[in-house]
């Protein structure tokens, strides 16, 4: 399994720092893991993404939604793959929660006064996939996806991937409960080899944003130990945030927890070589 993300940041594709060396692109990452590229979420990142896509003989594709605010969405249309009459496109929706489906869903979001083209504009063959959370999909051969609901305004749900014995856990957006732990979470997220995690705010911020659906820094960190994981991706970073504050967190945080990393454009992690690291 090999894993890249695209875009790292939240709210707005904006950093205060330009250029930025976390980024201002939204959040999206890639997993290729059995011949096949599964997508998570559709912010701006996907855009880059999806033009390495159509530089490459890749066609088939399966992109999972965490939920559909506007930054995890807003690359969606831009997305170049959709516009290719030769791309097979699966596109999982499943935190919703007026029993939409994922086309209904989409469907809304690409309409005028909005957007000036809607679905109708596509040209590959997509399939809008509805779930629930806590359902098993099973993308391709060798691939089980469990899923997982989170605590986020309007919904959201996490996503574990296992291939070959690895796994990756992407958990973005999720209010945690300050002083108290969630079992169920720790129990979805236990031993994964990499958690990509909701860390954009600091424990100390948490009561001045409660309700805004994020977690902390500190959260992720105890997440990883409570869970076994050794290698944790802080994500969805603030977009208030420079550079020399996310440098500063990074640092505090790797004190607390070697193996954590920051997420940012261009970070690539091969699960295959941290498990043989782990059992040398």
């Amino acid at each position: 399994m090999r894993m890249v993300v695209w875009g790292a940041r939240g709210t707005l594709p904006f950093a205060p720092d330009d250029p930025s060396q976390f980024g201002a692109r939204t959040c999206c990452v890639s997993i290729e893991a059995e011949g096949r590229m599964l997508v998570f979420d559709a912010g701006t990142g996907i855009v880059d993404l999806g033009n390495r896509i159509m530089a490459s003989d890749q066609r088939e594709i399966d992109l999972f939604l965490g939920h559909a605010h506007y930054d995890h969405v807003i690359g969606l249309p831009y997305f170049a793959p959709f516009y290719h009459p030769g791309c097979r496109i699966r596109i999982h929706a499943g935190h919703m929660q007026d029993g939409r489906s994922c086309r209904e869903l989409l469907a809304d979001f690409l309409r005028p006064p909005f957007h000036p083209v809607g679905l109708e504009k596509f040209k590959a063959d997509i399939d809008y996939v509805t779930f629930r959370p806590g359902d098993l999909l099973r993308p391709g051969p060798g691939i089980e996806i469990t899923t997982h609901e989170l605590h986020h305004p309007n919904g959201a749900v996490a996503y574990r991937v296992v291939s070959a014995g690895r796994s990756m856990v992407y958990a973005t957006d999720h209010e945690h409960r300050p002083g108290k732990r969630d079992a169920a979470l720790e129990g979805f997220l236990s031993g994964a080899d990499v958690l990509v995690f909701d860390t954009t705010f600091t424990d100390a911020e948490m009561q001045t944003y409660a309700g805004y659906g994020h977690s902390s820094y500190e959260e992720g960190v105890r997440l990883a130990t409570y869970a076994g994981i050794e290698h944790l991706v802080l994500f969805h970073h603030s977009h208030k945030r420079r550079d020399s504050d996310l440098a500063q967190i990074l640092r505090e945080m790797q004190a607390l927890r070697p193996g954590v990393v920051a997420g940012r454009p261009g970070l690539e992690i091969m699960l295959s070589a941290l498990r043989r690291e782990a059992e040398a």
